[in-house]
């Protein structure tokens, strides 16, 4: 090869590796931000107020995020696949997307309302929850549609803006001795409201123009897509947080505190694994439709190694807080069931950053049914094997149903995508 030629391939080299390096970077920053914000909203009650209202708090992240999880799968997931598809059948389906998103904040908000309910907050407090839980599923598919149109700056801002009001508010509160769970409530709804803001006030017109669109169109979409695709959330949700409703509505939101500490810590990692399939779910799908199976395996790589490198750092953080600076998150909990509680968290978060990649992939290529198939057997061994424990030796016990029903996932999830990678042999 040429000088010439060899210098083109090294800029090219470099090129993609800067391009992987920015969307990567731009699109963890938004979450390890929230995820910041999240941390220092829960570390406030922590320090501030008692262990049942950390546990109420904790256990909102769990509600809002699965709230968060159905819109991808009722609207995210099939936004994504009109890539590819001709400018007119994209933007009809577009719409539809957006009528039938101000049905899905409302469920929401109902659905956050009536669990947060059950935890025994008070009603005005559970009412600007479930506000929060809409006015979130919202801002969730105004970022799904921005990663469709890759605009990944107006998502990073999104999240900035929401973090940044959440940190800067509750900080307000602690230090003027105004912190509790309704002042809480009402900053989470309103950086949510104001996090809308990098969309554009165009995207308010839309969707108050899509509100006309007729609800029966959501239907074939429905059909050939998010049934599926919801189904997995849900399932998956079973899966993965079946110990957090099980805790709190067999023992209460405090005992369900010290796992929620637990899952604290593994906060940065959780927050890209859940983020990263918005950016990397519309690009799979496209190299696939366009039978570039190597570039997409190539996506799947890059999203672990970037998921695996946020693991990394997130595990070195946690150790040296529990180690070194105990006092700041264990008022109420010795370092030894927190240690007990982490490392079990550690081993679930690493294999979620085994299998999720391998996840998207096969969203990207549609395969909910077997997704479905998968989360199904997932969650029906997380849930029994985590009451069983529950009941038998303790909440703490019971995590090791949420790693019983990962190792499932993973073990049934990796000969899928294997028939896809022996095609490229």
């Amino acid at each position: 090869m040429s000088a010439i030629g060899q210098t083109l391939t090294l800029e090219g080299r470099f090129g993609a590796v800067w391009r992987a390096s920015y969307r990567y970077g731009l699109s963890s920053l938004g979450p390890v931000a929230v995820s910041a914000a999240h941390f220092v909203a829960s570390l406030l009650f922590l320090r501030l107020r008692g262990p049942d209202e950390f546990g109420q708090f904790a256990f909102l992240l769990i509600v809002v995020p699965f709230c968060l999880g159905a819109t991808g799968a009722l609207l995210g997931a099939p936004a994504s696949l009109t890539r590819g598809k001709d400018e007119a059948t994209a933007r009809a389906e577009i719409v539809i997307l957006q009528k039938t998103s101000l049905f899905v904040a409302l469920a929401a908000g109902v659905a956050v309302t009536a669990l947060m309910a059950s935890t025994h907050a008070g009603l005005a407090t559970t009412l600007l929850f479930g506000a929060y839980g809409a006015l979130q599923t919202v801002r969730g598919f105004a970022r799904s549609l921005a990663n469709v149109h890759g605009r990944i700056e107006a998502v990073a801002a999104s999240d900035l803006f929401y973090a940044g009001l959440l940190t800067a508010g509750l900080i307000a509160l602690a230090l003027s001795g105004g912190l509790s769970m309704l002042n809480a409530a009402l900053v989470l709804a309103l950086a949510t409201a104001a996090a809308m803001v990098p969309f554009g006030a165009d995207y308010l017109f839309e969707l108050a123009a899509a509100a006309s669109a007729p609800a029966t169109a959501y239907l074939p979409i429905w059909k050939a897509v998010s049934r599926w695709s919801l189904l997995g959330v849900a399932l998956t949700e079973v899966a993965a947080n079946a110990h957090a409703y099980l805790v709190t509505f067999i023992a209460g939101p405090g005992a369900f505190g010290l796992l929620a500490l637990g899952a604290l810590f593994m906060r940065p990692a959780s927050l890209v694994l859940g983020a990263l399939p918005d950016i990397d779910q519309p690009v799979m799908a496209r190299r696939i439709g366009q039978g570039d199976l190597k570039g997409a395996f190539r996506v799947v790589n890059e999203f672990r190694t970037a998921a695996g490198a946020v693991l990394a750092a997130t595990i070195f953080l946690s150790v040296v807080l529990v180690v070194w600076f105990p006092h700041l998150l264990l008022k109420h909990y010795g370092v030894p069931e927190v240690a007990v509680v982490l490392g079990v968290w550690i081993v679930i978060t690493a294999l979620r950053v085994v299998r999720t990649p391998e996840a998207v992939f096969m969203q990207a290529a549609a395969n909910y049914p077997a997704l479905a198939r998968i989360s199904a057997y997932a969650g029906a061994v997380t849930l029994a094997v985590t009451f069983v424990l529950l009941l038998a030796f303790g909440p703490v016990a019971s995590l090791l149903g949420v790693v019983a029903g990962e190792v499932v996932m993973v073990a049934m999830l990796f000969p899928l995508t294997a028939r896809w990678r022996r095609k490229l042999a």
